[in-house]
């Protein structure tokens, strides 16, 4: 069978257009090529492979949210609660992230889990409550570390939620409650004894100064007045006449 000028024509522009690949600004192609890969991944703008003897795999070098479902997870101090969180990591050496491992999102995935009901299997029901900023980067550094070697990096890691049993929250909540009222009663007293020091003080100074007395009965009675009452019975002590008979008698 022999092929025209213009069929061969056609066949060598329709060739070279499968060997130009485009590789975007976020993406690495890796090339192998004849079942080796290349040293180096291609990328990005326009590239040119040998077909059919190349195979590309594109890479994103974007960083990848990954939800990491909740875990059933019994704390040190016997407690199982329900823990979830998110990983955020991307793709630095695409070569090895292809070579090194089948699937990297989904070994990253189950590393995650893992790591997570071993890191959280470790800590007390308060330490996972108080303490996430320290569970946080205790499981970046282990899920970073193992990841590692598939050329994967991990830049942080958040624990999202954590789901106490029923029971669990309401006894916390009696806590929390029995602990609110500590402090009140605790302010309560402190209040009561600040007052006490107080009056001892005052009462101290009206000893010396008998008329102070009387002057803070007088001053009770304007403040009473001013509550617009229609009747206002109040008794009369001694003291108060005595101070103007001893005034009288010394005229």
């Amino acid at each position: 069978m022999i092929f025209s000028p213009f069929t061969i024509l056609i066949i060598i522009v329709f060739y070279l257009m499968n060997c130009v690949k485009i590789i975007k600004e976020y993406e690495r192609a890796v090339i192998f090529r004849l079942g080796r890969i290349l040293p180096s991944p291609k990328g990005p703008g326009v590239i040119f492979v040998l077909v059919p003897f190349d195979r590309v795999v594109k890479i994103g070098l974007r960083i990848i949210t990954l939800d990491v479902p909740p875990q059933d997870i019994i704390t040190k101090d016997n407690v199982s609660v329900k823990v979830n969180a998110v990983v955020y990591f991307r793709v630095l050496e695409p070569n090895k992230a292809i070579i090194e491992v089948e699937d990297y999102f989904f070994a990253t995935s189950q590393m995650a889990q893992t790591t997570l009901r071993s890191v959280v299997g470790q800590m007390t029901l308060d330490e996972l409550l108080c303490e996430r900023e320290k569970i946080n980067s205790q499981l970046q550094e282990i899920i970073d570390k193992a990841t590692d070697p598939w050329g994967i990096k991990v830049s942080n890691v958040e624990v999202k939620h954590v789901d106490l049993p029923q029971e669990m929250q309401r006894a916390m909540a009696r806590q929390a409650e029995a602990e609110r009222e500590r402090r009140a009663k605790i302010i309560a007293a402190e209040g009561e004894y600040q007052a006490s020091e107080k009056l001892t003080a005052a009462a101290k100074i009206i000893a010396t100064q008998p008329i102070a007395l009387q002057m803070r009965y007088l001053q009770t009675l304007v403040e009473i007045s001013n509550e617009k009452t229609s009747t206002i019975v109040f008794p009369l002590p001694l003291e108060l006449m005595k101070v103007f008979l001893e005034n009288k008698k010394e005229k």
